[in-house]
């Protein structure tokens, strides 16, 4: 098997991120519309933004994409890295693309001194939390949420 290759997404790079995000979307049965592809891909790759991405690579392929934002937090002078979006095709997924993504993020928040990395992921997404279990330590909390507007 060929060498699995992380970089940060840039510009040129929406042709090969777009079925990636879809295929996100549509893992966890959510869908958006075209203009705010069109948004999310402008704010990961636009520079002004504090939020960025990688894109996983092997043989010229995309296999995988992660999302990170970076913000404030209450309890700590530094910022925190939220990683919001990680997904590979499934194709790729055993092969060690999740876990070099999140270490992408976390090289990154490390530069960006930041307090810690963050992430959650939907109860029945065994595969994935068979990953986290390793790389990262469960908090405890529980995500609620209100939708407005």
């Amino acid at each position: 098997m060929s060498e699995i290759t992380i970089r940060p997404l840039t510009a040129q790079d929406r042709e090969a991120w777009t079925p990636l995000w879809r295929d996100y979307l549509t893992f966890y049965k959510s869908t958006l519309p075209e203009d705010i592809y069109a948004l999310t891909f402008a704010r990961l790759t636009g520079g002004a933004e504090p939020m960025g991405a990688f894109i996983a690579e092997r043989d010229g392929q995309a296999v995988g994409i992660v999302h990170w934002v970076m913000h404030r937090t209450t309890w700590s002078g530094k910022d925190i890295c939220y990683l919001q979006d990680l997904f590979t095709s499934e194709a790729a997924r055993g092969a060690g693309v999740g876990r070099k993504l999140i270490e992408a993020v976390r090289q990154k928040a490390e530069a960006k001194d930041c307090f810690r990395v963050y992430w959650h992921t939907h109860e029945t997404n065994l595969q994935a939390q068979e990953l986290y279990d390793k790389v990262a330590e469960k908090s405890g909390f529980i995500v609620y949420r209100q939708p407005l507007g």
